[in-house]
């Protein structure tokens, strides 16, 4: 079975970001909220079922990056993916700044 998680950095600060918003779309349609722990990861879904097709993350960083750095350009960032027919474990890590973000395919 698919799993999923995440890991939000920031860049600027050289730190990982707690208590993020991060909400799943799902190729369903459903939406899931998840929160970044004290280490900047997520994984709690629910009991959200993983099947191959294509998902969106979307973080929520304005809030955090306006507190943490005064300005930003990005109000979120959203990041789609795909799940493909195996059954392995998907990491989509982003590192973010007030002006810019990274993600990749992390294990």
């Amino acid at each position: 079975m698919h799993s999923l998680s995440s890991h939000v950095l920031d860049t600027t600060a050289g730190k990982p970001v707690a208590n993020l918003t991060i909400t799943l779309y799902t190729p369903d349609g459903d939406t899931i909220k998840g929160t970044t722990d004290n280490d900047g990861r997520c994984k709690d879904w629910g009991d959200t079922r993983f099947h191959p097709g294509e998902y969106r993350l979307r973080f929520h960083c304005a809030d955090y990056l306006l507190k943490t750095h005064g300005d930003t350009f990005y109000p979120f960032v959203d990041i789609s993916f795909i799940l493909g027919n195996d059954t392995s474990h998907y990491h989509v890590p982003l590192l973010i700044s007030p002006f810019g973000f990274s993600s990749y395919r992390g294990s």
